[in-house]
């Protein structure tokens, strides 16, 4: 017997080996096997912005402004439909962890049917807003036609971007987390030819500039989106769709519409809470927008490797819960915070040794503001291991179920602690622009904090989705007929 005679047999195996190293192996490994992937999926991504970044800015300052006015608009935008990624990653983890791979399959296909309706709405409101978004805005008349381009392109493209979200989360929620690196590798290589191509143009194809930056993306996300819905239609990887899956079940659309909820508020609020700091840095002046341009960007690469460790929390947590395996569903997110905790604490010790070269490499000719971002980075590094333990622990809160938690910490952390501190100490003592800086370490501080107290309390080790399922313990029919014949 080969696996090429039985291409399904080396498949399952795989996931049964997955399945029992997730609830019953090493913890450490468990955490690794999950957390590389990840982070190396998200490593790429960066590397993705970076390649927009350099051939835009080709273009000139106005392309760059450009991309810079719609990035805020369409993140909003997609904070707001990744409540329910969250949902049916949080979801798809616990029916895993219960044995229900009917109920797995069911989660899946009406989250991509919530997904696409969701996006198809936001995209065309998007599209026919646009123009008024950017007057709101304030875009100059010289960017005004590029953003305006940029943007309606954009929201043509949100629907593939929410689909190949929510084929991320979902994979993550049955562990599968290499498949997507791959789909992410290619995509950075094919966007890595096609920008110069559409943004320059060459032989037939005309150079369309800032636009076409916009059209590679548009492409890329598009194959990336089709590639995850056939994985999922051909069901080697953990879950399979058939398209009858996709008749809409109104009770469960409710119940995930309203567990995704919390999380599209909660990542809609950190998203407005750095706008309005935004605005907040800006009256301060060019050097200080300068400063928190360049210490935001690093602070955006130091998270990736916790990011990865925080996922990967909460896939274990969601599978364990879902397993009735609470106590390891303790030991996992505390495991998990610690590590996340010395790897920031460490890469936080590095940057306030090297915070100036750090600088030079976004800024390297600009000596007043290479002083300025080295004095932020020194302070804002002073608790960096503040944020591992928040985004393990809020990991942990979401893939419980505990969406309402985890909104409660984001809010907590954005309107009641950073900013009246960085309010405060920035327009009323002589700090001035070192009291927006010391907000952050103290806000790491504080909400690391709260977040272990919290936690430590054990509240979310009551929620358990999957319990509402009379039928939780079994396997339906269909399932276990296949399973049979595999064996």
């Amino acid at each position: 017997m080969t696996n090429r005679q039985y291409p399904y047999m080396s498949t399952t195996r795989m996931a049964s080996d997955r399945k029992t190293l997730f609830l019953e192996g090493s913890i450490p490994r468990a955490l690794t096997t999950l957390a590389i992937p990840i982070i190396l999926a998200n490593l790429l991504q960066t590397a993705y912005n970076l390649i927009d970044a350099f051939w835009v800015g080709r273009l000139g300052a106005a392309a760059v402004a450009a991309i810079s006015v719609s990035f805020p608009v369409t993140f909003l935008v997609i904070a707001l439909g990744s409540g329910l990624a969250m949902a049916g990653a949080t979801m798809t983890a616990q029916y895993v962890g219960a044995g229900r791979q009917d109920m797995v399959n069911h989660v899946a296909a009406q989250t991509m049917l919530m997904v696409v309706i969701t996006s198809v709405l936001f995209g065309a409101l998007g599209f026919m807003l646009a123009p008024l978004l950017l007057r709101l805005l304030g875009v100059a008349p010289e960017v005004y036609a590029g953003a305006l381009g940029f943007l309606r392109v954009s929201f043509v493209g949100i629907i593939f971007v929410f689909m190949y979200a929510m084929f991320q989360a979902l994979m993550r929620g049955v562990g599968q987390t290499k498949i997507p690196l791959m789909i992410v590798a290619g995509t950075v290589l094919l966007n890595f030819i096609l920008d110069p191509l559409f943004i320059f143009g060459w032989g037939p194809i005309p150079a369309q500039g800032v636009m076409g930056a916009a059209y590679a993306t548009l492409i890329t996300q598009a194959l990336a989106a089709g590639l995850g819905m056939m994985i999922f239609l051909r069901g080697r990887h953990g879950i399979a769709l058939s398209w009858k899956g996709f008749i809409p079940d109104a009770p469960y659309l409710k119940r995930a519409f309203f567990l995704g909820l919390p999380g599209s508020v909660e990542l809609s609020t950190r998203s407005l809470g750095l706008m309005v700091m935004s605005f907040l840095v800006a009256s301060f002046g060019t050097l200080a927008i300068a400063t928190y341009g360049v210490g935001s960007n690093i602070l955006q690469v130091i998270t990736i490797p916790v990011m990865g460790v925080a996922m990967a929390v909460a896939t274990l947590v969601g599978q364990n819960i879902g397993a009735g395996n609470v106590e390891r569903a303790e030991r996992i997110t505390w495991l998990g915070t610690v590590v996340s905790f010395v790897i920031l604490t460490l890469l936080g010790a590095i940057a306030w040794l090297c915070a100036p070269w750090l600088v030079r490499f976004f800024i390297p000719d600009d000596p007043a503001v290479i002083a300025g971002g080295a004095h932020f980075i020194r302070i804002m590094c002073l608790a960096w291991g503040g944020i591992g333990i928040q985004l393990c622990i809020v990991s942990a809160f979401r893939a419980s179920g505990n969406m309402l938690g985890a909104m409660i910490i984001a809010m907590v952390s954005q309107w009641m602690i950073q900013f009246p501190i960085a309010y405060v100490l920035g327009k009323h003592t002589t700090l001035g622009a070192d009291g927006l800086w010391w907000s952050f370490p103290v806000t790491n501080v504080a909400v690391a904090l709260i977040s272990v107290a919290w936690f430590a309390r054990g509240s979310w080790k009551t929620t358990r989705l999957t319990a509402d399922d009379a039928q939780v313990a079994e396997v339906s029919k269909e399932t276990a007929i296949e399973e049979a014949a595999l064996r």
